[in-house]
């Protein structure tokens, strides 16, 4: 616009003198004209280069500083100071109350640890009772076998896996070992092999009679007073038959005597 500009100027300036103001040729450029506008078109060159450099530069300066951020999330990142400028440790932190904060969070991290121990516990405890049941169950199978091969009577299984509970336990392999109060082995007859469940069973034949089955004829399985044949019945027992049969076969043995 300028350079249109000057050549308007010139250009009239030209036909006034040449025509007195009306001709119609083509204007002259002289060589103070051609000066003035290469002057001109260098100097708005020159801005032009200055402002491009300028630009470039300010450019690359924001491409540095943007390349220090690459791969962080802006949205991110203004929610984690925003969340930060509201939290109340922050507020704690810039009010110099940093014991506090570390109290807190000593709190809230021994609140998870025991609830973490609580689980634990809670996961043990199941897991032990599972296997205490299991425990007893198999124990009581080999009890049970064991009375049934010494040939105890049906309704004594009960008394009988009662009784065992407090004498053997289950080793790694899952087999009954008869074991003392200190739980140590505890040996069989022969001294070397440990007590199995059958030796033990057999052994209640004295100690725990009235567990097996009475023998028929001997004696040994009814109280005969006046040494008549077969089994007494208990309405036929005096008060002190009674008591001399149960001491020496046991209140379950003379509840299975005919009434």
């Amino acid at each position: 616009m300028l350079i249109r500009n000057m050549f308007i100027k010139y250009y009239t300036a030209a036909g006034q003198e040449e025509g007195g103001g009306g001709g119609g040729g083509q204007p002259e450029i002289t060589p103070e004209m051609q000066k003035l506008i290469d002057e001109r078109v260098a100097s708005e060159v020159t801005g032009l280069k200055n402002k491009n450099s300028e630009l470039l530069g300010t450019i690359k300066q924001q491409k540095d500083n943007l390349s220090r951020f690459e791969g962080i999330d802006p949205d991110a990142v203004r929610g984690i100071i925003q969340r930060f400028s509201d939290d109340e440790e922050a507020k704690l932190i810039a009010a110099g109350k940093v014991d506090e904060v570390l109290d807190k969070r000593t709190e809230r991290m021994r609140a998870d640890v025991d609830k973490q121990i609580k689980a634990a516990n809670e996961r043990a405890d199941k897991a032990e009772a599972f296997s205490s049941k299991f425990r007893d169950r198999v124990l009581g199978d080999a009890i049970r076998g064991a009375a049934a091969k010494a040939g105890a009577l049906a309704e004594a299984s009960d008394d009988l896996i009662l009784r065992a509970k407090g004498a053997f336990q289950l080793n790694d392999e899952g087999e009954a070992v008869a074991v003392d109060a200190n739980g140590d082995v505890l040996f069989g007859k022969d001294g070397k092999t440990p007590l199995t469940p059958l030796e033990w069973a057999e052994s209640l034949k004295e100690t725990a009679p009235h567990l097996f089955p009475r023998a028929e004829g001997t004696g040994a399985g009814g109280h005969k007073p006046g040494g008549g044949g077969g089994s007494v019945k208990r309405s036929e027992m005096t008060s002190t038959d009674k008591a001399a049969y149960i001491r020496k076969h046991g209140q379950q043995a003379f509840l299975q005597l005919p009434k």
